[in-house]
């Protein structure tokens, strides 16, 4: 799929112009809104195609004030109209998956043999991150990544976010109703509605700290060429 220049512009307008907001107007989202705006982020990629990440919408006020209270009392899980809770499913390479293999075999998507082999090469590959004790960070850089793409379609259609990481994670499962569940971790709270503030673009670094070529850091000392931009080679 090739975007048109207008397309493209459009998209990188969308990524530069939103903010994180902590102030929410009381306005409902419409219901077919939120089911868009859920299923756009379930379209995020994921390891194996393994989709171990959940979403919970919370949008009655005894569950949005219980998350304003795992998070110490912020405001926007409870001035918002719906609170995205992002659960990250470490377990899910154990889990029968037949539905995603099935469904990209019909689809087209992978080839028989590839299909096939999904599941015991999905369970071969997982085996090393749980010896080392990473399946819950694998399972959370797959709800991350889908929170990303909500963030982004949430703006595009006018409404505003606020990714939150203050939260008592112990809280925020009971709130969900998920105590217990030591394979299901909190990855992100995303409170979701109408912004009722604005805010200013706090500005990046300059991209000579943040991007670099090849390896990490800066141009090594002592090699006469001092210190340069790491993309464009430009003399600081």
């Amino acid at each position: 799929m090739k975007l048109s220049p207008l397309e493209r512009d459009a998209v990188s307008r969308v990524i530069r112009s939103r903010r994180s907001i902590r102030h929410y107007r009381p306005d409902p989202v419409p219901a077919d809104l939120l089911q868009e705006l859920v299923d756009l982020a379930l379209e995020a990629p994921s390891s194996f195609n393994l989709q171990a990440r959940s979403i919970v919408v919370v949008t009655d006020e005894p569950g949005r004030a219980a998350l304003a209270d795992a998070t110490g009392g912020q405001p926007h899980p409870r001035e918002a109209p719906v609170t995205l809770v992002f659960v990250a499913e470490s377990g899910a390479w154990r889990e029968d998956r037949g539905d995603i293999w099935e469904r990209a075999r019909r689809g087209g998507a992978w080839p028989e043999p590839f299909a096939a082999a999904a599941p015991g090469d999905a369970r071969a590959f997982y085996e090393d991150p749980r010896r080392r004790g990473l399946e819950r960070e694998y399972a959370v850089k797959d709800a991350m990544i889908a929170a990303s793409f909500l963030m982004i379609a949430a703006h595009a259609a006018g409404l505003a976010t606020s990714p939150m990481n203050g939260w008592d994670e112990a809280e925020v499962k009971k709130a969900i109703g998920i105590p217990d569940r030591g394979d299901l971790h909190i990855a992100l709270l995303l409170p979701l509605g109408r912004p009722a503030e604005s805010r200013t673009h706090p500005g990046r670094r300059d991209r000579s700290l943040t991007v670099h070529r090849e390896t990490y850091g800066p141009t090594p000392c002592g090699t006469g060429a001092g210190r340069r931009d790491q993309v464009s080679g430009e003399a600081r």
